[in-house]
């Protein structure tokens, strides 16, 4: 029964740390409307194997580790905050580019999960939700079954949430929308990534 609690505490409070906007949702919708659909799920996929691999490491214990050594996980945050100030540029600057109708190429996808990747891995909200909420709540000696449930969740309901906003901002209705403010979109989005990198090493 502990373990059944522990496992609804946890479940309920990533799915709420899940839907909250950020980083994350920016990346894979522009990612839907400005490239293709496929490139919005490698996008999505992308997200979700982030938040396996944050799953799997702190049940490793290394949530803990970045908890209680400062200099590295200033290390990360400064990585990230720069990566994000990064992407956000790159977004205004190209914000008036014109979109070449078709599907995505092999190298694109890799990219879309890669950048997505990235994005969700050095996302402070990461830090925040794994390295102490997450971390806390784990039982200590769980048994093997728990933390196989907790990866699966956490890499299936990222997998849903985010391949699912990929296929609706990939939807042709919402890309002729989308096509009609584009630019000033684009640039809205693209500060949103600069602001919140500026935040993270401003903060820091």
């Amino acid at each position: 029964m502990e373990y059944i609690d522990s496992l609804a505490i946890l479940i309920g409070v990533f799915i709420l740390s899940l839907i909250s906007p950020g980083p994350n949702f920016i990346i894979v919708t522009s990612t839907s409307m400005s490239v293709s659909r496929v490139a919005g799920l490698f996008a999505g996929l992308g997200l979700a194997l982030a938040s396996l691999t944050w799953a799997l490491l702190t049940m490793a214990g290394l949530g803990l580790v970045i908890a209680h050594f400062e200099w590295l996980h200033t290390v990360i945050q400064v990585v990230g905050a720069l990566y994000l100030i990064w992407l956000g540029v790159k977004m205004i600057l190209g914000a008036g580019a014109s979109i070449k109708v078709g599907a995505a190429t092999a190298v694109r996808r890799r990219d879309a999960m890669r950048r997505a990747f990235i994005v969700s891995f050095t996302n402070p909200k990461s830090f925040a939700f794994y390295g102490s909420i997450f971390a806390l709540v784990i039982p200590t000696r769980a048994p093997f079954w728990f933390y196989a449930v907790i990866a699966a969740v956490c890499f299936s309901l990222s997998m849903i949430w985010y391949c699912g906003l990929g296929l609706f901002f990939s939807n042709p209705l919402v890309a002729r929308q989308f096509m009609k403010v584009k630019p000033a979109l684009e640039r809205v989005m693209g500060a949103a990534l600069t602001l919140l990198g500026a935040r993270l090493l401003w903060s820091r």
